[in-house]
């Protein structure tokens, strides 16, 4: 089956090369690194049977946060820790997204704007939720930001997971928020503008946004997700480890071009795109993000500085109000072991099993 892995290797350098003046180092990277994931350049392990003497190679994927390939297992490590530090309460999902008229002042200062998207988002949820007409205190959200379409067009938006209620001012209540309202839309929206442009007035001066950010409202989405936050926290990790798109969206690459489905945002239907395999590269680098950028953030009662504040409350919220668990511990247990200790059974006889002989060293590359 076609992936994303086979379209860089058949096309990137000519693409690199093609844009070589204008590419920026980290898509120079992340090409290098996609081409050469799970290869001889990355080095790695060879195993070899002890029954039959059949030798396998198994090479070391290349990490780049922008590879379909890598990071399966580092996004159920994320998965897991997120559902351990949940709340035993209702959550909130709420979305911000920017007009286009502001999409090329983001994409030519992507680290200070996209920086200033996740901070803007942030401070106007807690300062309406903070009214006492609504939640009354100081919530906490988990911030997750997103840079595409279901078709890779470029679209900066921040997804919120916010649990329902807030720590009352005096840090001794907790402060339930309504089962199926959290703050006004239509006011966030408008704090929502006026905090980001006031931050980005402070930050880049020199940029003069257009009058028409002021006259059309600004997308803001929030809906409850009920006492689970599994649907949304799994959507979440699916590309907190990678990019855009998944392998598994991809359905033929033919002829120089590359032909994906995605699901229509109005007709909530499936659908299949045709791209150039050069334009599909363009759309797909385009949700590279800036070197050492934090995509995920929390804020407010989640950020990190309140880790122990957070342990007591959600102590004092199952000891009163426990929920039932998924799972039995035994089957989770059983689980575990399947999938933390596989039996390497060699794949040539089926009788023997893979031992490891030898270290492949990764091979020497020019820096991008």
């Amino acid at each position: 089956m076609p992936g994303i892995t086979d379209i860089f290797r058949t096309d990137g350098l000519a693409y690199r090369d093609r844009f070589a003046s204008s590419l920026l180092a980290s898509h120079r990277k992340t090409i290098a690194d996609i081409i050469d994931c799970r290869t001889a350049v990355m080095g790695g392990h060879a195993f070899v049977c002890d029954a039959c003497e059949h030798v396998r190679y198994a090479y070391h994927s290349c990490k780049n946060r922008s590879c379909p390939t890598c990071h399966e297992s580092d996004r159920k490590v994320w998965l897991e820790k997120r559902q351990k530090e949940r709340l035993p309460v209702p959550y909130f999902h709420a979305v911000f997204t920017l007009p286009k008229e502001l999409h090329e002042v983001i994409r030519s200062h992507q680290k200070i704007g996209y920086a200033l998207l996740m901070e803007a988002a942030a401070l106007s949820l807690m300062k309406l939720a903070a009214d006492a007409r609504y939640v009354g205190g100081q919530i906490g959200m988990l911030a997750v930001l997103h840079t595409w379409t279901r078709a890779l067009a470029y679209h900066p938006h921040i997804h919120c997971l916010i649990p329902a209620g807030g720590l009352s001012s005096d840090h001794r209540y907790w402060l339930h928020a309504r089962r199926n309202y959290l703050v006004p839309v239509r006011a966030l929206s408008e704090i929502f503008r006026a905090t980001f442009m006031a931050l980005l007035r402070r930050k880049l001066p020199q940029i003069s946004p257009p009058a028409s950010v002021w006259k059309k409202p600004w997308v803001v989405y929030c809906k409850s997700g009920g006492y689970t936050a599994d649907k949304v926290l799994t959507y979440l990790a699916r590309y907190v480890h990678q990019t855009a798109i998944s392998n598994s969206r991809i359905i033929s690459t033919q002829e120089g071009k590359v032909t994906f489905r995605y699901k229509d945002s109005q007709k909530q239907q499936w659908q299949t795109m045709t791209l150039d395999t050069q334009e599909f590269i363009r759309r797909f680098l385009q949700h590279v993000l800036p070197p050492g950028f934090h995509k995920v953030r929390y804020y407010g009662l989640l950020s990190p500085r309140n880790k122990q504040r957070l342990d007591q409350i959600r102590r004092e919220m199952i000891l009163h109000a426990p929920l039932p668990e998924r799972e039995t511990q035994d089957s989770s247990n059983e689980e575990k072991e399947k999938t933390e200790h596989p039996h390497m059974l060699c794949p040539a006889c089926r009788k023997g099993h893979l031992i490891p002989f030898m270290i492949i060293p990764r091979q020497w590359r020019a820096p991008p």
